[in-house]
């Protein structure tokens, strides 16, 4: 690491998981800044992404992403 250089690694907590027929989707809490995210990876069609709702919509988000995404 260059002098001076500092990282800041991204703690996050998984709160919630879910697998159907190949498709993963995880809610996450970020504690850097208090937001959460959607991933999700279709190992079917070898795709991902990610949704960073509003804490009112967070899990309708986790429930249905591709209709969100």
């Amino acid at each position: 690491m260059a002098k001076g250089a500092t990282t800041t690694r991204e703690r996050t907590r998984e709160l919630a998981y879910r697998e159907s027929d190949g498709v993963h989707v995880t809610l996450f809490w970020r504690e850097a800044d208090d937001g959460l995210v959607v991933i999700v990876v279709d190992e079917r069609m070898g795709t991902a992404f990610s949704l960073e709702p509003e804490r009112d919509q967070a899990l309708a988000v986790f429930n249905h992403p591709f209709a969100y995404a």
